[in-house]
């Protein structure tokens, strides 16, 4: 599931999005392929442009005029933003070596065949070269953020207590609390879903499908892997299936079948297939097996709670991890020479340049 994870982060490094980046420069340095420098460092139209076709080539329709000028003033800030902590990084001797760049892709590929991992990179229009300079800028911020925000931040028993006192109804469950995940295979095409194995196109299609998958369960195959690699649910699957915690009262106004088999699962067990149909016409709608990996009972948790401890400590930290990274961020545009000259030819050509 982690590795997953990072395909889809490193991948969506060519889509990120972020606010309108400082709008200095000329216009007539615009005219080339530079559409931003950073300390003199040029952020050139053909990387954003290449971003950009990334991302909307999985857009059901294309943005056009100003939504697409606004995606990419997005994606140009973002690379102003990485190329910021990439000269921050080599002042500090903190740049992503090769080998750290290799041991990441082959963390990332291993859950893959190579036809299956080249499939995802062209459906992503990435190649592995541009997918290497990803993981080295990815890897180089995280480095940087480390030491300079992470590493700093200290979260005290008091401030966990502090928290606890003033939030102690957030640890009441007033009911069982289910977390699940699914491997889903439908009998319909489905346009959304692009980049699953063995698509489903028939209901013998999805049986066999659904059937390889469990007897790969049975044989010891990792449940988010196959969710991951197979399932057909486009909202769950880059997640390895994960449903997140439903409430019992949510569980038992789910189909008969899944909320039977989750009620008879012990935390870390999946069921067998379970068959989802139409209630009207008794049609096929799908097939599913659902892992359950964990249940929380109701009640008030204690503090002594380890699990309890560990919440507040990992919610405080992230909440002031943002916080700093944000600032931080903020320093860094103070202490660089950034000339976006995108921005100001679109300022320019709406009449807003003085």
């Amino acid at each position: 599931m982690k590795r997953n994870a990072e395909f889809v982060r490193l991948a969506a490094l060519l889509a990120a999005a972020v606010v309108l980046a400082a709008m200095l420069g000329c216009k007539s340095q615009v005219s080339g392929d530079v559409m931003a420098k950073v300390d003199g460092r040029n952020i050139f139209r053909s990387d954003v442009d290449k971003y950009y076709n990334n991302q909307v080539a999985s857009a059901q329709q294309a943005p056009t005029g100003e939504q697409a000028t606004i995606l990419r003033l997005n994606i140009l800030r973002q690379l102003i933003d990485d190329e910021m902590v990439m000269r921050r990084a080599e002042k500090l001797g903190l740049l992503a070596t090769e080998e750290e760049v290799d041991r990441k892709l082959n963390e990332i590929k291993s859950p893959y065949t190579q036809q299956e991992f080249d499939k995802r990179l062209q459906e992503k229009k990435i190649s592995l070269e541009d997918f290497k300079r990803d993981i080295r800028r990815s890897i180089t911020v995280d480095k940087v953020m480390n030491k300079e925000v992470s590493s700093k931040i200290t979260v005290t028993d008091q401030d966990i207590n502090d928290y606890f006192k003033a939030h102690k109804s957030e640890f009441n469950l007033i009911e069982p609390q289910y977390h699940l995940a699914q491997v889903f295979v439908t009998p319909q095409p489905n346009p959304q879903v692009h980049n699953q194995n063995n698509k489903a196109q028939n209901e013998a299609e999805a049986r066999k499908k659904i059937q390889m998958i469990s007897n790969r369960l049975d044989s010891g195959d990792d449940f988010a892997t196959l969710a991951m690699n197979y399932s057909e649910d486009p909202e769950t699957s880059g997640n390895g299936g994960d449903l997140g915690t439903i409430p019992e009262s949510s569980l038992r106004n789910t189909d008969p079948g899944t909320r039977d088999a989750v009620m008879k699962l012990k935390p870390g067990q999946y069921s067998s297939t379970i068959i989802l149909s139409n209630p009207a016409n008794k049609q096929v709608m799908g097939f599913r097996i659902v892992k359950l990996v964990s249940k929380e009972p109701a009640g008030q948790r204690d503090l002594s709670d380890p699990r309890v401890q560990q919440a507040i400590r990992s919610q405080l930290h992230d909440r002031r991890e943002q916080l700093l990274k944000a600032a931080y961020y903020e320093v860094l545009r103070d202490s660089a020479k950034v000339d976006n000259y995108y921005a100001k030819t679109v300022l320019d050509s709406n009449g807003l340049t003085k």
